[in-house]
Order: C-alpha cells, then structure tokens, then sequence
C-alpha cells in the first residue's frame, strides 16, 4: 500500500511556506510573502499539487492567513483532513519549559520535536522576523529560550525610534563601517551573533547549534561557531505530528 501524501503549511510572520511529505520525506519547500498570499495566488501554486490525505496546519501569523490557505485547501481538495498544531507540556520525546506551555510559539515547537530526532543536546535558533533560541538537552528537556528582533526588525525599530537614521535593506560587509547604513547592517548582524554565541558559552553542555529561517545563511556565514542548516526544521516538526495523529 502505498503512503499517504501529506500537505504542510507554516504560516510565519513575514512568509508562508509548504512543502508535502510522504513516507518521512519531504518535498522542496515553497513559499509566498504574507502580502501576496490570497486564495487565487494559492490555488495557482497549489492545483498542480497531488490530493493529501492531510493538511498540517502550524500558524504564527494572523488568523486571516489560515484562512485564506483553508479556503483555498476546500477548493483544491475538499476531502482532505485539516489538522492544526498547537504547543503542548509535554509530546514527541520533548518536555516544554513554559510556564503555560501553549504560549511558546507553535513553530518553535514544532523545531523542537523535529530536533530531538538528533537525540542530543540541541540549540536552535530561529533566524526570521524575531530570532528565537531555545536550548533542548539529551533527554528532550526544554530548558526555555531568548527573543529578540531579527536582523530588519532592528534596522525597522532604529528608524523609526529615531529622526536622522532611515531603514535600509542593503547589506554590507560585518566590519565598523565609515558610513550610517553599513554601520546599522553590521551592528544588527553583530548583536544577533553575539546573542547566540554568549549563550552558548554560558552553557556547561555542549549543544548541537541548528540554524533556521529567512537569515539563517548570511548570520552563519558570520558565526565562529559550528553549526547546521537547515531551512525544513519546522515543516518536519510539523510532519512528526501530522505522522503521529
């Protein structure tokens, strides 16, 4: 018999992206940014796709976005199985640390449960909109986690908290710079590598560092650190818990 084919939505802050899975293996991962994302530009990205048995849903965004992707699942494939995830105490090897669990963000839990797979101590971190750590131990104890803004929502916030100093998206080399725009680039890249390397010296364990999300490249690039990439980490999540219903 055959696998069953499964649909996967992760609807993060700035991007919605999917990708099926079958038989553990995922597809090459697709994507809209939140602004183009209507029921036309999916049904056009999605009438290509082969019927799923289920549909994950993991959704940080706006209730809007989840369902405009629902309506647009019914039309392309209106028996399909809708199933959206949500943060837990306790699931799929993994302990949450919160204090109310279900208000740890779905896709950082979702990361979780996909890391654990590694069965080793584990640092993640999250490079989109916010860049979040969470650190998970050998034994799938999450030992809580950091935020801060990602590497635009630094430059955003300087502009406007401030008169002279504009936004830029340019990037530049990480090096003190002789002009504003660069020095911006480089003081936000610098502020999240130092974020992630000052935890981790903090730590008496040694953690795997897995690096996700839209600057999870550019800000390894810049890191003395080992690490991982890997763009797919909360789809997977997403597949585990889709696999396990």
């Amino acid at each position: 018999m055959k696998p069953s084919l499964n649909l996967l939505i992760d609807f993060g802050n700035s991007r919605v992206k999917w990708a099926t899975a079958q038989a553990g293996q995922l597809s090459n991962q697709h994507g809209l940014d939140n602004d183009q994302l209507s029921i036309a530009t999916l049904l056009a990205q999605w009438h290509c796709l082969p019927e799923p048995e289920y549909i994950g849903l993991a959704c940080v965004s706006s209730p809007q976005s989840l369902n405009i992707a629902k309506a647009a699942a019914a039309v392309c494939w209106p028996k399909a199985k809708l199933l959206q995830a949500h943060s837990q105490a306790e699931g799929f090897g993994v302990r949450n640390a919160y204090l109310q669990p279900e208000k740890l963000g779905v896709d950082r839990w979702l990361a979780l449960i996909a890391a654990r797979q590694a069965l080793q101590p584990v640092c993640i971190v999250d490079c989109g909109t916010a860049i979040t750590l969470d650190l998970l131990d050998g034994q799938g104890q999450h030992l809580g986690g950091l935020i801060c803004p990602g590497l635009s929502l630094m430059k955003q916030a300087l502009s406007q908290g401030t008169q002279a100093l504009g936004f830029d998206s340019q990037q530049f080399a990480l090096q003190p710079a002789n002009f504003t725009q660069a020095a911006i680039d480089s003081g936000s890249l610098f502020a999240a590598i130092g974020l992630i390397e000052a935890t981790l010296a903090r730590q008496h364990d040694h953690f795997q560092l897995i690096l996700t999300g839209g600057d999870a490249q550019r800000i390894g690039d810049n890191l003395s650190l080992g690490h991982t990439l890997d763009k797919d980490l909360v789809l997977r999540g997403l597949a585990l818990v889709v696999e396990g219903q």
